[in-house]
């Protein structure tokens, strides 16, 4: 039991690693034991992301603006150049957009959709080589997607395109699964709620948290940095190694006991 949640040995690739969710993410994949790359699309907060996690594991910057699927594509070059092998996939870079539906523009849908749905799902197709080789039977190579409770249920965030293409994430999700257990791939999805990040900054002032929010939430509280990198850990390690095609919210009781 001693080495359930251990990542020792595995190397992996969290787009959109080097802040909020993905930071998060990014630092429980490296206290596990696992090497980590992240990308940002700016290349000086990539950097410094990077070497300050440093000191939990080798962690490797690959800056990369996901907006277009050549740039996917690039990526994955990249990192197979200065990598090599790929256990993890885990695709967290997002982008949203808010807005009144009255004038809730026509541009606001092709970026979103671009970077939340088809980013991923080129990171897999070109990566399935290198998860298809990392990954057997009993230690399957893992892709997880980041989704979201606004792809679930109504959330009145007035983020049409991205609720939309969250819940494309979650659907692209099972039907991956399902193609891609024979060849000793998992995809899940993971689901977050409400978190303390850029998203949610609006709802926030420093530590205090508007109290609608947290009355919104069953668990009265934003999720912590130790709730999304469990899960991602538990999919990612051996414990998740018979996972696939889950949805697991990660939000507090939002869907569960909505």
């Amino acid at each position: 039991m001693s080495d359930l949640f251990s990542l020792a040995g595995k190397k992996a690739l969290v787009t959109g690693g080097a802040q909020g969710l993905g930071r998060m993410i990014a630092e429980g994949l490296l206290r596990a034991g696992a090497e980590v790359a992240i990308t940002s699309r700016k290349a000086e907060v990539c950097e410094a992301a990077a070497g300050e996690m440093e000191s939990l594991g080798r962690c490797i910057a690959m800056p990369a603006d996901l907006s277009t699927p050549e740039a996917a594509v690039e990526l994955v070059a990249r990192y197979r150049q200065s990598v090599g092998e790929c256990h993890i996939l885990i695709n967290n870079a997002g982008k949203t957009w808010g807005g009144p539906i009255d004038s809730f523009p026509d541009k606001a849908w092709p970026g979103v959709m671009a970077v939340n749905v088809q980013a991923p799902f080129t990171m897999i197709r070109e990566l399935l080589p290198d998860l298809g080789k990392a990954g057997t039977t009993d230690d399957p190579a893992r892709i997880i997607n980041i989704g979201s409770v606004a792809g679930v249920k109504t959330e009145r965030l007035n983020a049409y395109s991205y609720a939309a293409s969250k819940a494309a994430v979650h659907m692209m999700t099972r039907d991956l699964a399902g193609d891609l257990a024979e060849r000793n791939i998992t995809v899940n999805a993971v689901i977050p709620g409400f978190f303390p990040t850029k998203m949610t900054a609006h709802l926030r002032d420093d530590d205090v948290v508007d109290p609608s929010l947290l009355a919104h939430i069953p668990m009265r509280r934003l999720g912590k940095p130790e709730d999304i990198a469990g899960i991602v850990v538990f999919l990612s390690s051996r414990a998740g190694a018979y996972v696939t095609g889950a949805l697991i919210p990660i939000d507090g009781g939002l869907v569960g006991c909505g």
